[in-house]
């Protein structure tokens, strides 16, 4: 299974939802063969994962500072099982460019089954707010990895 988590430039959100879903994965011990992947919008090719993204995650151990930013194309969206977005505008944007993404297009929060909420961008804040985006993340990838193995167990 191929999973995209989608912002709009690839250098917080969806680089730390990348980084914290692959942790959990790990920390669980199950062998699911889940790729995570990661790419923006509006991503210039390239770009670091922002200084505070980096800080962050080195703090949960993990080490993001190869990061390079990617913009989402549709062969991503081809290839992926599931593109979660970090906003419902995000998952907007995305429908309208390849609708034909119908069932496998989510905000994260909405496939983790908390409803519409966005993360807000951290882009340019202090670490406190790359912090508190890290932790909302971490709590709703965790939802979706447990929902994910669950889902492979039943099949």
């Amino acid at each position: 299974m191929k999973i995209t988590f989608v912002c709009t430039g690839n250098t917080c959100r969806s680089i730390m939802a990348e980084a914290l879903a692959r942790q959990i994965l790990s920390e669980t011990g199950d062998s699911a063969e889940i790729e995570f992947t990661s790419a923006g919008l509006m991503a210039f090719p390239g770009m670091p994962a922002s200084e505070q993204a980096c800080e962050v995650m080195a703090g949960s151990g993990i080490d993001i500072s190869s990061h390079m930013a990617r913009p989402f194309t549709e062969a991503m969206a081809r290839e992926a099982d599931l593109v979660l977005t970090m906003t419902a505008a995000h998952k907007r944007a995305l429908a309208e460019k390849f609708p034909w993404l119908g069932d496998r297009l989510y905000t994260l929060a909405e496939y983790a089954g908390a409803g519409e909420a966005d993360i807000s961008d951290p882009f340019g804040q202090p670490v406190a707010v790359y912090r508190e985006s890290a932790r909302e993340i971490r709590e709703l990838a965790a939802k979706v990895i447990h929902k994910i193995l669950q889902q492979e167990k039943r099949n």
